[in-house]
């Protein structure tokens, strides 16, 4: 089981490369990232956008080219929608927002002519490398899904799984996260966690352990689980942290960065493909991670693909 990015982007650098379609490539973080993933032999990229200012952000940075494909769609909506039309035939593998707003990449992610949509809900996974635990965590949704109902939550479940086996973890812990580690009636996220676990127990969940409601604490803590007299195998050991709600999640997300200096990727799954999704204010390291694990996705895609 993969533990940190270092591992990541090894793994990576021995599935890639894959291709890559960034959407809105003129942004000097995304330049630097696919650079560096073209360096490690992790991914090739195909750049969508202003090439002139593609071009100018490169020469100022000293960021060489060479190699890289340009298509040149100075529109910002059909630069997505030309990305997105690459990886739907097949000339890339996986798509990566670039400096767009994250509706307008979705929008043509979601067209019913050109885009990937799936019957699935599509939701963010953010991984989360933290200095003093010995795993990843994997934390959904931090970006997309708003308030989603228990039936969406098992869908977000489902597609982070799929993040997890990319990552050679294949039985995954779950932890419901609420406020409170009691089912509450007044509190919607708790009952939603006692329906999963039900799920989970009758077999309409599967490939995990779905244990909650949990507060943060005794979630990632063994010895914050064991003062407060829980003993489910999931507390303190969780691996996929379920979020109730997007403010939950978005406030996690980034508290790991700026508060405890973690390491962390974004990428959405639900798709046909997996999309590299990150912030606009995120390194180019966390865009790299971001890639890694998109290269990893896609391979894990294309062996299942080779299955059927």
């Amino acid at each position: 089981m993969i533990k940190n990015f270092e591992e990541i982007v090894k793994t990576a650098q021995a599935k890639g490369p894959k291709t890559i379609a960034v959407a809105v490539a003129q942004d000097l973080e995304v330049l630097l990232a696919v650079k560096n993933a073209k360096g490690l032999g992790i991914a090739n990229a195909i750049l969508v956008g202003n090439e002139t200012e593609i071009r100018k952000i490169a020469q100022e940075h000293q960021i060489d080219l060479d190699g890289f494909a340009i298509v040149e769609q100075s529109d910002p909506v059909e630069a997505c929608r030309t990305a997105v039309q690459l990886v739907s035939t097949g000339k890339a593998q996986v798509l990566m927002k670039g400096i767009i707003d994250t509706a307008i990449i979705l929008k043509a992610v979601l067209d019913k002519e050109i885009g990937l949509r799936t019957d699935n809900v599509l939701s963010h996974v953010a991984v989360a490398d933290i200095a003093g635990y010995d795993r990843l965590f994997y934390i959904t949704d931090a970006a997309m899904n708003i308030a989603p109902d228990v039936a969406a939550k098992k869908q977000i479940v489902e597609n982070c799984i799929q993040v997890a086996n990319a990552l050679g973890n294949d039985h995954p812990k779950v932890a419901c996260v609420c406020a409170v580690e009691k089912v509450n009636p007044k509190m919607q996220a708790t009952l939603d966690a006692a329906e999963l676990v039900k799920m989970n127990e009758t077999g309409e969940l599967k490939g995990c352990i779905v244990a909650g409601p949990f507060a943060l604490d005794n979630a990632v803590s063994a010895e914050a689980a064991k003062h407060k007299g829980i003993t489910n195998p999931v507390a303190g050991h969780a691996d996929i942290l379920l979020m109730p709600y997007i403010e939950a999640g978005n406030m996690l997300y980034k508290s790991i960065v700026f508060f405890a200096k973690g390491n962390i990727a974004g990428i959405v799954v639900g798709a046909k493909a997996p999309i590299v999704l990150t912030s606009r204010a995120d390194s180019d390291i966390a865009k790299l991670n971001s890639i890694a694990i998109g290269v990893l996705m896609a391979s894990n895609y294309a062996e299942k693909s080779a299955e059927k």
